[in-house]
């Protein structure tokens, strides 16, 4: 065995119990614990179909997940509105045909009203 890893406040005897009043002994750092399932009560191992929920994991799930849906969802409609605006904008070069044009056009503009 390596030296060094293992805790030096290993206890051989703690006591576990569940909260359907099983209880047994294992190791472990601490003297006792407690928990919510053991392999007593679990459907897995009992068999019975019954559902288990301790202090609203599911719905806490549940939410979690709705919120990640419609973060996504504003992400996504995010990105489109950035590709939108993207398309939109003009390059440089774009910005000065126009703006040549635009010249072109007020010259001949001048032109016709020096002509008349």
């Amino acid at each position: 065995m390596k030296q060094g890893i293992h805790p030096s406040n290993w206890q051989h005897d703690c006591v576990v119990t569940c909260s359907c009043g099983h209880t047994f002994v294992t190791g472990g750092v601490k003297k006792a614990m407690q928990v919510d399932i053991c392999s007593a009560c679990h459907p897995f191992f009992t068999g019975e179909m019954r559902f288990v929920d301790r202090q609203g994991r599911v719905d806490k799930f549940q939410k979690k997940m709705q919120l990640a849906a419609a973060a996504a969802a504003a992400a996504a409609s995010k990105t489109k509105k950035a590709a939108k605006e993207k398309v939109d904008a003009k390059s440089y070069k774009q910005i000065l045909v126009d703006q040549q044009s635009e010249l072109k056009a007020k010259k001949e503009a001048d032109v016709t009203v020096a002509e008349n």
